[in-house]
């Protein structure tokens, strides 16, 4: 059984931000992180965010994913607003609709890559279907690799292990930051290709933190933030060096 992220995603655009504001300190010290920032991501799509470092790309990922509370404004997550959620309500529905992959892996290293993958389930109290672990791992190319443990698998290994994992609750959303930042550009290239396939094949919706111009061109759009704000967007995919133009014209701007 293949991983099928879609199939319950229930809203046309799983995640939404309005006017979302992010303040760090008071007084004197604050510090604007996000500033009334709107956008929302498509269903089945793939969005690179870039920009400058400070502009923000950071705090709109942890935002959008439920795991930083703005100051003011609004996210809903597949049709959920989290503005009215306490912790713990907040915590189920990232465990259940948000998928979460890393630059760093963050796999257990006690753990084989198949328990690794089924962790998620194990942590929400289901025991872990050996069926669907295996199609997970299958569906990354990893089906004989599940009993390798992180430190013997590469660095694009312990990757795919890290989306398998993430996608192992079929979320609506997966969030990704700096997924190849960690891998050298072969390895890189077989990532981005494995998340562009999950966007066109099982429609899952990828939201992807990046500095580099060559990840974003396997995105849909690409959104570029500068000092917190929407700079600029290029709005259907495009090839690596037109990213690089727009991100060298929006660091001169700024």
């Amino acid at each position: 059984m293949p991983i099928t992220p879609s199939a319950v995603t229930t809203t046309a655009h799983p995640v939404e931000l309005h006017s979302l504001t992010r303040r760090h300190g008071t007084g004197e010290r604050t510090v604007v992180a996000l500033d009334d920032v709107s956008v929302s991501f498509a269903e089945g799509t793939m969005t690179a965010v870039m920009g400058p470092s400070g502009s923000g790309k950071s705090t709109l990922l942890h935002c959008a994913a439920g795991i930083d509370r703005p100051s003011s404004g609004r996210v809903v997550i597949d049709g959920t607003e989290t503005g009215g959620l306490d912790e713990t309500a907040l915590t189920l529905l990232r465990r259940d609709r948000v998928g979460f992959v890393f630059q760093a892996f963050n796999l257990v290293s006690a753990l084989t890559a198949e328990q690794n993958v089924g962790l998620p389930l194990r942590l929400a109290g289901h025991r872990p279907d050996p069926a669907r672990i295996a199609a997970a791992l299958a569906e990354v190319g990893l089906a004989d690799r599940a009993g390798h443990r992180p430190s013997a698998l590469s660095g694009g290994q312990q990757q795919r292990v890290a989306i398998a994992r993430a996608l192992i609750t079929h979320p609506a959303v997966l969030f990704a930051d700096e997924p190849t930042g960690a891998l050298d550009t072969r390895t890189s290239r077989a990532v981005l290709a494995l998340l562009r396939r999950l966007v066109d094949d099982h429609r899952q919706t990828v939201i992807m933190v990046t500095h580099d111009p060559a990840a974003a061109s396997f995105a849909d759009r690409v959104v570029f933030l500068a000092d917190g704000r929407v700079a600029a967007e290029l709005p259907e995919r495009t090839d690596a060096e037109t990213v690089a133009r727009q991100m060298a014209a929006l660091e001169v701007a700024t």
